[in-house]
Protein backbone atom coordinates (compact mmCIF):
# COMPACT_ATOMS: atom_id res chain seq x y z
CA UNK A 1 0.00 0.00 0.00
CA UNK A 2 1.35 3.13 -0.63
CA UNK A 3 0.91 5.97 1.73
CA UNK A 4 3.09 9.21 2.59
CA UNK A 5 6.46 8.29 4.18
CA UNK A 6 9.08 10.64 4.73
CA UNK A 7 12.35 10.51 2.43
CA UNK A 8 14.42 13.11 1.13
CA UNK A 9 16.13 13.22 -2.25
CA UNK A 10 18.83 16.09 -1.67
CA UNK A 11 20.09 17.21 -5.47
CA UNK A 12 18.21 16.40 -8.83
CA UNK A 13 20.70 14.22 -10.11
CA UNK A 14 20.78 11.90 -7.03
CA UNK A 15 20.16 8.14 -7.56
CA UNK A 16 19.45 7.63 -4.05
CA UNK A 17 17.92 8.41 -1.27
CA UNK A 18 17.67 9.51 2.44
CA UNK A 19 15.15 7.93 4.48
CA UNK A 20 14.21 10.59 7.36
CA UNK A 21 11.54 7.81 8.81
CA UNK A 22 12.28 4.14 9.45
CA UNK A 23 10.57 2.16 6.09
CA UNK A 24 8.68 -1.12 5.79
CA UNK A 25 9.38 -3.73 3.61
CA UNK A 26 6.62 -3.75 1.43
CA UNK A 27 5.15 0.01 1.63
CA UNK A 28 5.88 2.28 -1.36
CA UNK A 29 7.01 5.53 -1.73
CA UNK A 30 7.15 8.49 -4.29
CA UNK A 31 9.92 9.73 -5.72
CA UNK A 32 9.64 12.49 -8.70
CA UNK A 33 6.06 10.60 -9.72
CA UNK A 34 7.78 7.19 -9.70
CA UNK A 35 5.67 4.88 -7.21
CA UNK A 36 8.45 2.59 -5.61
CA UNK A 37 8.34 -0.50 -3.77
CA UNK A 38 10.42 -1.01 -0.55
CA UNK A 39 12.37 -4.19 -1.20
CA UNK A 40 13.66 -4.64 2.52
CA UNK A 41 13.77 -2.39 5.52
CA UNK A 42 15.51 0.42 5.69
CA UNK A 43 16.47 2.15 9.06
CA UNK A 44 16.14 6.25 9.38
CA UNK A 45 19.17 8.17 8.65
CA UNK A 46 20.57 5.08 5.88
CA UNK A 47 19.56 5.77 1.91
CA UNK A 48 17.78 3.43 -0.77
CA UNK A 49 18.16 3.42 -4.81
CA UNK A 50 15.49 5.05 -6.80
CA UNK A 51 16.93 3.44 -9.77
CA UNK A 52 18.19 -0.36 -10.08
CA UNK A 53 21.84 -0.39 -10.28
CA UNK A 54 24.38 -2.79 -12.17
CA UNK A 55 28.08 -3.60 -10.82
CA UNK A 56 30.50 -0.55 -11.25
CA UNK A 57 27.54 1.67 -11.73
CA UNK A 58 28.17 5.13 -9.76
CA UNK A 59 26.22 5.93 -6.92
CA UNK A 60 24.92 9.54 -6.73
CA UNK A 61 24.24 11.84 -3.78
CA UNK A 62 24.74 15.65 -2.72
CA UNK A 63 25.52 15.74 -6.71
CA UNK A 64 28.62 14.27 -6.64
CA UNK A 65 29.58 10.39 -6.71
CA UNK A 66 29.76 9.14 -2.98
CA UNK A 67 30.32 5.57 -4.16
CA UNK A 68 29.82 2.47 -6.50
CA UNK A 69 27.83 -0.63 -6.87
CA UNK A 70 29.28 -4.05 -5.81
CA UNK A 71 26.63 -5.85 -7.22
CA UNK A 72 23.31 -5.73 -9.01
CA UNK A 73 20.76 -3.10 -5.98
CA UNK A 74 17.47 -3.33 -7.23
CA UNK A 75 15.01 -0.36 -7.09
CA UNK A 76 13.54 0.42 -3.35
CA UNK A 77 16.97 -1.44 -2.04
CA UNK A 78 18.38 0.05 0.99
CA UNK A 79 22.76 1.26 0.31
CA UNK A 80 24.83 -0.64 2.62
CA UNK A 81 28.16 -1.90 3.43
CA UNK A 82 27.64 -5.32 1.45
CA UNK A 83 26.81 -3.33 -1.78
CA UNK A 84 28.60 -0.36 -2.11
CA UNK A 85 32.43 0.14 -2.33
CA UNK A 86 33.93 4.07 -1.63
CA UNK A 87 34.79 5.49 -4.58
CA UNK A 88 35.11 9.62 -4.83
CA UNK A 89 34.92 12.30 -8.03
CA UNK A 90 37.54 13.03 -9.81
CA UNK A 91 39.66 16.08 -9.42
CA UNK A 92 42.50 17.95 -11.17
CA UNK A 93 43.89 21.48 -10.70
CA UNK A 94 43.87 21.51 -14.38
CA UNK A 95 39.89 22.06 -14.18
CA UNK A 96 40.01 25.66 -11.85
CA UNK A 97 38.98 28.34 -13.47
CA UNK A 98 39.26 31.63 -11.91
CA UNK A 99 35.19 32.26 -12.51
CA UNK A 100 33.30 31.49 -9.01
CA UNK A 101 30.36 33.54 -8.82
CA UNK A 102 28.91 33.65 -5.45
CA UNK A 103 25.45 34.70 -4.28
CA UNK A 104 25.76 35.53 -0.87
CA UNK A 105 22.67 35.70 0.97
CA UNK A 106 20.60 39.03 2.42
CA UNK A 107 22.46 40.04 5.36
CA UNK A 108 20.70 43.38 6.55
CA UNK A 109 18.91 42.66 9.32
CA UNK A 110 22.51 41.46 11.05
CA UNK A 111 24.53 44.87 9.71
CA UNK A 112 24.51 46.54 12.72
CA UNK A 113 24.46 43.92 15.61
CA UNK A 114 27.79 43.66 17.71
CA UNK A 115 28.77 41.62 20.89
CA UNK A 116 30.72 42.24 23.81
CA UNK A 117 33.99 41.23 23.01
CA UNK A 118 38.04 42.11 24.43
CA UNK A 119 39.69 44.21 21.91
CA UNK A 120 43.41 43.27 21.77
CA UNK A 121 46.21 45.35 21.17
CA UNK A 122 47.33 44.08 17.86
CA UNK A 123 43.42 44.27 16.56
CA UNK A 124 41.92 41.27 17.20
CA UNK A 125 38.56 39.85 19.56
CA UNK A 126 38.45 37.59 21.76
CA UNK A 127 35.04 36.09 22.91
CA UNK A 128 36.37 35.20 26.49
CA UNK A 129 39.33 36.51 28.35
CA UNK A 130 41.42 33.52 29.36
CA UNK A 131 44.55 32.72 31.38
CA UNK A 132 46.81 29.96 30.07
CA UNK A 133 49.07 27.68 32.03
CA UNK A 134 51.22 25.51 29.61
CA UNK A 135 54.07 22.69 30.00
CA UNK A 136 56.57 23.39 27.07
CA UNK A 137 57.29 19.04 28.02
CA UNK A 138 55.60 16.38 29.59
CA UNK A 139 57.78 16.64 32.52
CA UNK A 140 55.86 19.40 33.51
CA UNK A 141 52.14 18.31 33.91
CA UNK A 142 52.47 16.99 37.02
CA UNK A 143 53.62 20.55 38.25
CA UNK A 144 50.49 21.84 35.99
CA UNK A 145 48.23 19.87 37.91
CA UNK A 146 49.50 20.88 41.46
CA UNK A 147 48.89 24.55 39.71
CA UNK A 148 45.68 24.19 38.79
CA UNK A 149 44.44 22.60 42.07
CA UNK A 150 45.57 25.79 44.15
CA UNK A 151 44.34 28.41 41.53
CA UNK A 152 41.29 27.21 40.87
CA UNK A 153 39.91 26.52 44.37
CA UNK A 154 41.80 29.24 45.91
CA UNK A 155 40.38 32.20 43.36
CA UNK A 156 36.81 31.17 42.76
CA UNK A 157 37.23 29.36 39.50
CA UNK A 158 36.38 25.72 40.77
CA UNK A 159 33.19 26.19 39.52
CA UNK A 160 34.18 25.38 36.22
CA UNK A 161 34.54 21.71 36.81
CA UNK A 162 32.23 19.21 36.76
CA UNK A 163 31.16 18.84 40.09
CA UNK A 164 31.83 15.40 42.09
CA UNK A 165 30.01 11.88 43.28
CA UNK A 166 29.38 11.24 46.49
CA UNK A 167 30.34 7.70 47.34
CA UNK A 168 29.15 8.12 50.87
CA UNK A 169 26.26 5.96 50.62
CA UNK A 170 28.55 3.35 48.02
CA UNK A 171 31.42 3.13 50.69
CA UNK A 172 28.62 2.88 54.03
CA UNK A 173 27.13 -0.65 52.16
CA UNK A 174 30.71 -2.04 51.35
CA UNK A 175 31.20 -1.95 54.87
CA UNK A 176 28.18 -3.32 55.84
CA UNK A 177 29.41 -6.73 53.70
CA UNK A 178 27.03 -6.04 50.68
CA UNK A 179 27.54 -7.71 47.41
CA UNK A 180 28.74 -6.35 44.22
CA UNK A 181 24.92 -7.34 43.09
CA UNK A 182 23.57 -5.56 46.15
CA UNK A 183 26.46 -2.86 45.55
CA UNK A 184 25.26 -1.91 41.92
CA UNK A 185 21.50 -1.45 43.25
CA UNK A 186 23.14 1.44 45.31
CA UNK A 187 21.94 4.75 44.29
CA UNK A 188 25.14 7.54 43.81
CA UNK A 189 24.27 11.08 44.35
CA UNK A 190 26.17 13.57 42.25
CA UNK A 191 26.72 17.30 43.49
CA UNK A 192 27.64 20.64 41.44
CA UNK A 193 29.61 22.47 43.61
CA UNK A 194 28.20 25.61 43.95
CA UNK A 195 29.04 28.60 41.76
CA UNK A 196 31.99 30.66 43.29
CA UNK A 197 32.63 34.23 42.64
CA UNK A 198 36.29 34.96 40.81
CA UNK A 199 38.46 37.34 42.95
CA UNK A 200 39.36 38.38 38.92
CA UNK A 201 35.81 38.92 37.24
CA UNK A 202 36.98 40.43 34.12
CA UNK A 203 38.91 37.16 33.79
CA UNK A 204 36.35 34.16 32.36
CA UNK A 205 38.47 30.97 32.71
CA UNK A 206 42.08 29.68 33.81
CA UNK A 207 43.29 27.32 32.22
CA UNK A 208 45.63 24.19 32.20
CA UNK A 209 47.00 22.59 29.22
CA UNK A 210 48.78 18.65 29.52
CA UNK A 211 49.94 16.92 26.71
CA UNK A 212 52.75 13.88 26.19
CA UNK A 213 55.46 16.19 23.67
CA UNK A 214 58.01 18.13 23.75
CA UNK A 215 60.75 15.74 24.04
CA UNK A 216 61.22 12.64 22.58
CA UNK A 217 59.78 11.97 18.89
CA UNK A 218 61.30 14.25 16.71
CA UNK A 219 62.81 17.58 16.75
CA UNK A 220 60.37 18.83 13.89
CA UNK A 221 57.62 17.27 16.43
CA UNK A 222 58.64 19.91 19.45
CA UNK A 223 58.62 22.62 16.73
CA UNK A 224 55.45 21.84 15.42
CA UNK A 225 54.45 21.88 19.26
CA UNK A 226 55.87 24.84 19.54
CA UNK A 227 54.01 26.42 16.97
CA UNK A 228 51.04 24.98 17.98
CA UNK A 229 51.19 26.69 21.70
CA UNK A 230 52.49 29.80 19.98
CA UNK A 231 49.32 30.21 18.21
CA UNK A 232 47.33 29.18 21.73
CA UNK A 233 49.00 32.32 23.11
CA UNK A 234 48.08 34.61 20.92
CA UNK A 235 44.56 33.29 20.42
CA UNK A 236 42.37 36.56 20.99
CA UNK A 237 40.90 34.99 23.76
CA UNK A 238 43.87 34.35 25.45
CA UNK A 239 45.04 37.08 27.87
CA UNK A 240 48.45 36.01 28.54
CA UNK A 241 50.36 32.30 30.06
CA UNK A 242 52.44 31.03 32.46
CA UNK A 243 54.92 28.45 30.64
CA UNK A 244 56.49 26.05 32.28
CA UNK A 245 59.98 24.12 30.94
CA UNK A 246 62.12 21.38 32.23
CA UNK A 247 64.84 23.32 30.59
CA UNK A 248 66.38 19.78 28.45
CA UNK A 249 63.89 18.94 26.27
CA UNK A 250 63.56 19.49 22.30
CA UNK A 251 60.84 22.35 23.11
CA UNK A 252 62.96 24.93 24.31
CA UNK A 253 61.46 28.32 25.72
CA UNK A 254 63.54 30.17 22.34
CA UNK A 255 62.17 27.91 20.30
CA UNK A 256 58.64 28.58 21.32
CA UNK A 257 59.46 32.84 21.19
CA UNK A 258 60.36 31.94 17.94
CA UNK A 259 57.56 30.56 16.94
CA UNK A 260 55.65 33.76 18.55
CA UNK A 261 57.85 36.52 16.40
CA UNK A 262 56.64 35.06 13.47
CA UNK A 263 52.84 35.93 14.59
CA UNK A 264 51.30 39.39 14.55
CA UNK A 265 51.44 38.78 18.26
CA UNK A 266 49.28 40.99 20.98
CA UNK A 267 52.37 42.05 22.99
CA UNK A 268 50.52 43.82 25.20
CA UNK A 269 49.78 40.10 26.47
CA UNK A 270 51.71 39.29 29.81
CA UNK A 271 54.17 35.90 29.74
CA UNK A 272 55.73 34.40 32.07
CA UNK A 273 58.22 32.03 31.52
CA UNK A 274 60.08 29.62 34.07
CA UNK A 275 62.77 26.83 33.49
CA UNK A 276 63.02 23.90 36.62
CA UNK A 277 66.41 23.50 36.24
CA UNK A 278 67.11 26.43 37.02
CA UNK A 279 65.13 26.54 40.22
CA UNK A 280 65.99 25.99 43.69
CA UNK A 281 63.77 23.29 44.38
CA UNK A 282 60.14 22.14 42.87
CA UNK A 283 58.42 24.13 45.92
CA UNK A 284 59.92 27.36 44.67
CA UNK A 285 59.26 26.79 41.27
CA UNK A 286 55.73 25.82 41.67
CA UNK A 287 55.49 28.82 43.90
CA UNK A 288 57.23 31.09 41.82
CA UNK A 289 54.97 30.06 38.85
CA UNK A 290 51.79 30.77 40.84
CA UNK A 291 53.07 33.98 41.95
CA UNK A 292 54.01 35.31 38.67
CA UNK A 293 49.98 33.38 37.27
CA UNK A 294 48.72 35.55 39.91
CA UNK A 295 50.13 38.48 39.11
CA UNK A 296 49.42 37.90 35.37
CA UNK A 297 46.13 37.79 36.37
CA UNK A 298 45.57 41.14 38.05
CA UNK A 299 47.09 42.68 34.72
CA UNK A 300 44.74 40.87 33.24
CA UNK A 301 41.46 41.78 34.96
CA UNK A 302 41.77 44.91 33.99
CA UNK A 303 40.46 44.02 30.21
CA UNK A 304 36.80 44.45 29.73
CA UNK A 305 34.23 43.45 27.34
CA UNK A 306 33.54 46.21 24.98
CA UNK A 307 30.49 46.44 22.10
CA UNK A 308 32.49 44.75 19.01
CA UNK A 309 31.05 43.95 15.15
CA UNK A 310 30.15 40.92 14.25
CA UNK A 311 32.91 40.48 11.38
CA UNK A 312 35.64 40.40 14.41
CA UNK A 313 33.96 36.57 14.93
CA UNK A 314 36.41 33.76 13.63
CA UNK A 315 34.61 30.67 13.97
CA UNK A 316 36.22 27.21 14.04
CA UNK A 317 34.15 24.67 11.95
CA UNK A 318 33.81 20.95 13.13
CA UNK A 319 31.75 18.22 13.15
CA UNK A 320 32.25 14.58 15.22
CA UNK A 321 30.14 11.97 16.02
CA UNK A 322 28.33 12.45 12.95
CA UNK A 323 24.66 10.24 11.95
CA UNK A 324 22.79 10.16 8.54
CA UNK A 325 20.85 13.60 9.34
CA UNK A 326 24.32 15.16 9.95
CA UNK A 327 24.87 16.46 6.31
CA UNK A 328 21.02 17.53 5.70
CA UNK A 329 20.24 19.66 9.35
CA UNK A 330 23.36 20.49 11.14
CA UNK A 331 25.68 21.20 8.60
CA UNK A 332 23.63 23.12 5.97
CA UNK A 333 22.68 24.95 9.05
CA UNK A 334 26.29 25.96 10.40
CA UNK A 335 26.80 26.39 6.35
CA UNK A 336 23.98 28.68 6.11
CA UNK A 337 25.45 30.31 9.11
CA UNK A 338 29.22 30.70 7.50
CA UNK A 339 27.54 32.55 4.70
CA UNK A 340 26.22 35.39 6.55
CA UNK A 341 29.23 35.70 8.60
CA UNK A 342 31.23 35.71 5.55
CA UNK A 343 28.90 38.36 4.03
CA UNK A 344 29.08 40.12 7.11
CA UNK A 345 32.79 40.23 6.88
CA UNK A 346 33.84 37.90 9.51
CA UNK A 347 35.96 34.73 9.35
CA UNK A 348 35.39 30.61 9.10
CA UNK A 349 37.85 27.45 9.27
CA UNK A 350 36.17 24.47 7.82
CA UNK A 351 39.18 21.38 8.60
CA UNK A 352 39.23 17.92 9.20
CA UNK A 353 40.75 16.80 5.29
CA UNK A 354 40.18 13.60 5.33
CA UNK A 355 36.50 14.46 5.22
CA UNK A 356 36.57 16.96 2.74
CA UNK A 357 37.65 13.73 0.13
CA UNK A 358 35.10 13.46 -2.59
CA UNK A 359 34.31 16.91 -2.97
CA UNK A 360 37.94 18.21 -3.84
CA UNK A 361 36.89 19.60 -7.40
CA UNK A 362 34.22 22.17 -5.71
CA UNK A 363 36.31 23.46 -3.15
CA UNK A 364 38.93 23.43 -6.45
CA UNK A 365 36.96 25.99 -8.12
CA UNK A 366 35.95 27.86 -5.25
CA UNK A 367 39.52 29.17 -4.40
CA UNK A 368 40.06 32.63 -5.42
CA UNK A 369 43.66 32.40 -6.40
CA UNK A 370 45.40 29.10 -8.62
CA UNK A 371 47.80 28.98 -5.71
CA UNK A 372 45.27 28.18 -2.87
CA UNK A 373 44.01 25.82 -5.24
CA UNK A 374 47.36 24.28 -5.97
CA UNK A 375 48.04 24.56 -2.23
CA UNK A 376 44.98 22.45 -1.27
CA UNK A 377 45.52 20.03 -3.77
CA UNK A 378 49.33 18.96 -2.78
CA UNK A 379 48.36 18.76 0.86
CA UNK A 380 45.38 16.42 0.45
CA UNK A 381 46.92 14.18 -1.85
CA UNK A 382 50.35 14.28 -0.17
CA UNK A 383 48.23 13.34 3.19
CA UNK A 384 46.59 10.63 1.74
CA UNK A 385 49.35 9.29 0.23
CA UNK A 386 51.03 8.91 3.34
CA UNK A 387 47.97 7.50 4.73
CA UNK A 388 47.66 4.45 2.04
CA UNK A 389 51.54 3.64 2.49
CA UNK A 390 51.04 3.08 5.73
CA UNK A 391 47.90 0.52 4.51
CA UNK A 392 44.86 3.00 4.98
CA UNK A 393 43.94 5.74 3.50
CA UNK A 394 41.11 8.39 3.47
CA UNK A 395 38.29 5.82 2.69
CA UNK A 396 38.98 4.18 6.36
CA UNK A 397 38.14 7.52 7.94
CA UNK A 398 33.85 6.24 8.83
CA UNK A 399 33.40 5.05 12.15
CA UNK A 400 31.73 2.18 13.39
CA UNK A 401 29.14 4.89 14.91
CA UNK A 402 29.28 6.86 11.26
CA UNK A 403 28.58 3.16 10.06
CA UNK A 404 25.54 2.42 11.72
CA UNK A 405 24.04 5.40 11.16
CA UNK A 406 23.77 5.61 7.37
CA UNK A 407 27.71 7.18 6.65
CA UNK A 408 28.92 3.97 5.21
CA UNK A 409 31.24 5.83 2.83
CA UNK A 410 33.92 8.20 3.50
CA UNK A 411 32.70 10.73 0.36
CA UNK A 412 29.11 10.03 1.86
CA UNK A 413 30.04 11.30 5.16
CA UNK A 414 32.90 14.05 3.47
CA UNK A 415 29.54 15.42 1.04
CA UNK A 416 27.85 15.99 4.03
CA UNK A 417 30.45 17.24 6.29
CA UNK A 418 31.38 20.29 3.52
CA UNK A 419 28.22 21.22 4.05
CA UNK A 420 29.66 23.22 7.00
CA UNK A 421 31.20 25.32 4.96
CA UNK A 422 28.32 27.05 2.98
CA UNK A 423 28.80 28.01 -0.49
CA UNK A 424 31.55 31.13 -0.21
CA UNK A 425 34.46 31.50 -2.08
CA UNK A 426 37.74 30.05 -0.27
CA UNK A 427 40.36 33.19 0.16
CA UNK A 428 43.08 30.83 1.65
CA UNK A 429 44.28 27.45 2.51
CA UNK A 430 46.13 27.05 5.60
CA UNK A 431 48.58 23.87 6.77
CA UNK A 432 48.69 22.82 10.42
CA UNK A 433 49.65 25.52 12.74
CA UNK A 434 49.65 28.45 9.92
CA UNK A 435 47.79 31.83 11.15
CA UNK A 436 44.76 33.01 9.57
CA UNK A 437 44.92 36.21 8.12
CA UNK A 438 42.15 36.67 5.61
CA UNK A 439 38.71 37.30 6.16
CA UNK A 440 36.38 35.05 4.86
CA UNK A 441 36.26 30.93 4.51
CA UNK A 442 39.66 29.42 5.06
CA UNK A 443 40.34 25.81 4.57
CA UNK A 444 42.53 24.03 7.39
CA UNK A 445 44.41 21.16 7.53
CA UNK A 446 43.86 18.86 10.15
CA UNK A 447 42.77 15.32 10.92
CA UNK A 448 39.50 13.85 11.06
CA UNK A 449 39.84 13.14 14.79
CA UNK A 450 37.72 15.44 16.78
CA UNK A 451 39.68 16.87 19.26
CA UNK A 452 42.97 16.58 17.22
CA UNK A 453 41.46 19.02 15.12
CA UNK A 454 39.35 21.18 17.50
CA UNK A 455 42.92 21.96 18.79
CA UNK A 456 44.11 22.68 15.25
CA UNK A 457 41.71 25.40 14.87
CA UNK A 458 42.16 27.39 18.09
CA UNK A 459 46.08 27.35 17.09
CA UNK A 460 44.98 29.24 14.18
CA UNK A 461 42.87 32.10 15.63
CA UNK A 462 39.27 30.82 15.82
CA UNK A 463 37.74 32.63 18.86
CA UNK A 464 34.89 30.07 18.73
CA UNK A 465 34.21 26.80 17.80
CA UNK A 466 30.56 25.04 16.11
CA UNK A 467 30.68 21.31 16.36
CA UNK A 468 27.85 19.77 14.86
CA UNK A 469 26.86 16.03 16.33
CA UNK A 470 24.30 13.24 15.11
CA UNK A 471 25.47 10.47 18.30
CA UNK A 472 26.43 12.97 20.57
CA UNK A 473 30.10 14.25 21.48
CA UNK A 474 31.41 15.51 25.10
CA UNK A 475 34.67 17.78 24.08
CA UNK A 476 35.47 21.24 24.48
CA UNK A 477 38.34 23.31 24.40
CA UNK A 478 40.83 25.35 26.95
CA UNK A 479 40.87 28.68 25.11
CA UNK A 480 37.25 28.92 23.44
CA UNK A 481 33.63 28.02 23.67
CA UNK A 482 32.10 24.84 21.82
CA UNK A 483 29.11 25.31 20.90
CA UNK A 484 27.28 21.64 20.23
CA UNK A 485 24.65 21.62 17.45
CA UNK A 486 22.76 18.26 17.46
CA UNK A 487 21.28 16.96 13.75
CA UNK A 488 18.64 15.54 15.42
CA UNK A 489 15.82 16.29 18.06
CA UNK A 490 16.53 12.95 19.80
CA UNK A 491 19.92 13.58 20.46
CA UNK A 492 19.16 17.32 21.43
CA UNK A 493 16.30 15.45 24.20
CA UNK A 494 18.23 12.38 25.36
CA UNK A 495 21.77 14.50 26.37
CA UNK A 496 20.50 17.84 27.03
CA UNK A 497 22.95 18.59 29.53
CA UNK A 498 25.99 18.18 26.14
CA UNK A 499 24.15 19.86 23.55
CA UNK A 500 23.75 23.94 23.52
CA UNK A 501 21.54 23.54 19.91
CA UNK A 502 19.67 21.35 17.75
CA UNK A 503 18.88 21.69 14.29
CA UNK A 504 16.57 18.59 14.32
CA UNK A 505 13.81 20.50 13.84
CA UNK A 506 14.62 20.84 10.62
CA UNK A 507 13.52 17.08 9.67
CA UNK A 508 10.02 17.79 11.20
CA UNK A 509 9.36 20.83 9.11
CA UNK A 510 9.45 23.25 11.70
CA UNK A 511 12.84 25.01 10.39
CA UNK A 512 14.28 25.94 7.62
CA UNK A 513 18.52 25.61 6.77
CA UNK A 514 17.71 29.24 6.51
CA UNK A 515 15.55 30.04 9.36
CA UNK A 516 17.81 27.76 11.65
CA UNK A 517 20.96 29.61 10.39
CA UNK A 518 19.36 32.79 11.54
CA UNK A 519 18.89 31.76 15.22
CA UNK A 520 22.19 29.94 15.29
CA UNK A 521 23.90 33.27 14.68
CA UNK A 522 21.55 35.12 17.36
CA UNK A 523 22.89 32.59 19.63
CA UNK A 524 26.07 32.68 18.97
CA UNK A 525 26.00 36.24 19.57
CA UNK A 526 24.86 35.65 23.23
CA UNK A 527 27.69 32.91 23.62
CA UNK A 528 30.64 35.22 22.26
CA UNK A 529 29.06 38.41 24.73
CA UNK A 530 29.35 35.84 27.94
CA UNK A 531 25.47 35.99 28.29
CA UNK A 532 25.16 32.23 27.34
CA UNK A 533 27.43 29.56 28.53
CA UNK A 534 28.37 26.76 26.83
CA UNK A 535 27.22 23.08 27.91
CA UNK A 536 31.31 21.96 27.33
CA UNK A 537 32.13 25.00 29.83
CA UNK A 538 29.86 24.14 32.33
CA UNK A 539 30.81 20.55 32.54
CA UNK A 540 34.96 21.53 32.50
CA UNK A 541 35.21 19.85 28.74
CA UNK A 542 38.74 21.20 27.92
CA UNK A 543 40.43 18.79 26.09
CA UNK A 544 43.59 19.76 24.15
CA UNK A 545 45.65 16.82 22.11
CA UNK A 546 48.19 18.13 19.44
CA UNK A 547 48.48 16.71 15.63
CA UNK A 548 52.14 15.24 15.61
CA UNK A 549 51.12 14.78 12.27
CA UNK A 550 51.06 11.15 11.89
CA UNK A 551 48.25 8.89 10.36
CA UNK A 552 45.30 10.29 12.19
CA UNK A 553 41.90 10.07 10.00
Amino acid sequence: MYSELKTLKIHPIDNVIVALEDLKKGRYIKVNGDLIEITRDVKSKHKLSIHNLNPNDKIIMYGVVVGVAQKSITKGSPINTHNIKDEIQKFSIDNYKKSYCWKFPNVDKFSNKNFLGYKRSNGSVGTENNWLVIPLVFCQNRNVEIIKATLLKELGYENNSQGSYDLENLIKHFKKGSSAEQLMDIEIDFNNRKKNNPLFPNVDGIYFLTHDGGCGGTREDSKTLCNLLAGYINNPNVSGATILSLGCQHAQIALLKRSLKKLKFCKSKPLYFLEQQKSKSEKQFIAEAIKKTFIGLVEANKTERTPQPLHSLVVGLECGGSDGFSGITANPTVGYFSDLLVALGGSVIISEFPELHGIEQDLINRCLELDKAKKFVQIMKTYNAKAEALGSGFYANPSPGNIKDGLITNAIKSAGAAKKGGTSPVVDVLDYTEQLTKKGLNLLCTPGNDVESTTGIVASGANLILFTTGLGTPTGNPAVPVIKISSNTSLFNNMNDIIDFNSGDIIDGKETVESCGEKLLKYITEVASGKKIVCARQLGQNDFIPWKKGISL
